[in-house]
């Protein structure tokens, strides 16, 4: 991956829900990255939703959609707020996280987003994504699609769905995970949610996701 900075200038990727630690150790490798919002919504990605480390077990945080989002380009393919997903969703982020080191430093920024009630899908996950890379402390240019690319033109690496929750990180050789203080269970749990690793690491998140890319 790090020599793909060589050969390319640009990124070319979906957005995802509060991404992964492969998203984001694919992002802090380029200066540009083109998130695609002409593409087709498809279900059961990381496009709505997530993983986060519960009490018990790796939770699944997931925004449903509304009816026939699969026939619609990810910028009109809007959130079903007429299912109760919104509380549960916050409550189980608190139930996780309410005891990490640093979730009083992020959690009051990641519940106005999510409370702010966007109507569509990429407008959220953008927000949630500029809010992260803020907290990380990175500059990155983000800039959307302004049509559908079949083939990329020259110079843009396509990674879209290339990062999906059926295909194992290490079959991808994105991130190469460094170890790091988890809140729950004996044995790390890697390339979880962004937000475990700004819970429990803070202003020491960047190097930890740096050293994962090594």
């Amino acid at each position: 991956m790090n020599g793909s900075k060589q050969t390319y200038t640009k990124v070319l990727i979906e957005p995802q829900l509060l991404p992964s630690l492969e998203y984001f150790a694919v992002l802090i490798q380029f200066d540009e990255v083109i998130l695609d919002v002409h593409e087709h919504f498809v279900k059961q990605t990381f496009r709505n939703r997530c993983y986060i480390l519960g009490p018990n077990k790796v939770l699944p945080l997931v925004i449903p959609v509304s009816k026939g989002s699969q026939r619609l380009p990810l910028n009109e393919v809007a959130i079903d707020y007429q299912q109760d997903w919104l509380n549960k969703f916050w409550a189980s982020v608190q139930s996780s996280y309410g005891k990490a080191p640093f979730f009083e430093f992020y959690s009051d920024q990641l519940k106005a987003i999510l409370y702010k009630k966007q109507l569509l899908l990429h407008q959220l996950s953008i927000d949630l994504l500029t809010m992260c890379l803020t907290c990380l402390g990175i500059d990155i240019t983000l800039k959307h699609s302004i049509n559908y690319e079949e083939h990329p033109t020259k110079g843009k690496l396509d990674l879209r769905s290339v990062i999906h929750p059926k295909r194992p990180f290490s079959e991808n050789m994105f991130l190469h995970p460094a170890t790091y203080t988890q809140i729950f269970g004996n044995n790390f749990v890697p390339n979880l949610s962004i937000v475990d690793l700004l819970f429990c690491e803070g202003p020491n998140a960047l190097t930890i996701l740096k050293k994962s890319i090594d």
